[in-house]
């Protein structure tokens, strides 16, 4: 795998500490593979007992957000729960064939505690699910750096712990 870019854009901060360890830790293990970019963008306050049509403005707020943070050239993955289900080196080769493709900067998005807006779900060149499971947005993040991670060590052939 060539020159590749990958941009994580996510919503809300990551407020614990050991997030971020982790987070710091994956990316200078993935640092020797490609350059990581990370985007945070500003989350909506969500109210309890909102209705389904404040849930949509509010998704669709934060979804403008994510929006402007994509560029025209990018391959969009978007984490969406209906998405598709793989494994580990599924992953890794359809990463590997967008670099073969020439599809070298690659966006992953990662919403909300409320799911993603229509828009953004639209523009996605690719829906992926890590599972049926919910998990909060700031772990996954971490999740999401550990398979990007572990998918450069198939491609090379190199060992990973398991």
């Amino acid at each position: 795998m060539g020159n590749i870019k990958i941009t994580i854009i996510s919503v809300g901060r990551i407020k614990e500490q050991y997030l971020e360890d982790a987070i710091r830790e994956y990316s200078k293990r993935l640092s020797k593979y490609c350059s990581l970019d990370f985007v945070e963008v500003q989350d909506e306050k969500a109210p309890e007992n909102m209705s389904e049509k404040e849930i949509e403005s509010l998704k669709e707020k934060e979804g403008m957000k994510i929006i402007k943070n994509i560029k025209d050239r990018q391959y969009v993955i978007v984490l969406e729960i209906k998405g598709k289900q793989t494994t580990s080196e599924e992953v890794a080769y359809f990463l590997n064939n967008l670099s073969v493709q020439g599809k070298s900067e690659i966006v992953f998005i990662i919403g909300g505690s409320l799911g993603l807006a229509k828009e953004v779900l639209a523009r996605a060149d690719y829906k992926l699910s890590f599972s049926k499971l919910t998990f909060p947005h700031q772990l996954m993040k971490v999740i999401l750096l550990e398979q990007i991670y572990r998918s450069f060590k198939i491609i090379k052939g190199e060992p990973y712990h398991k």
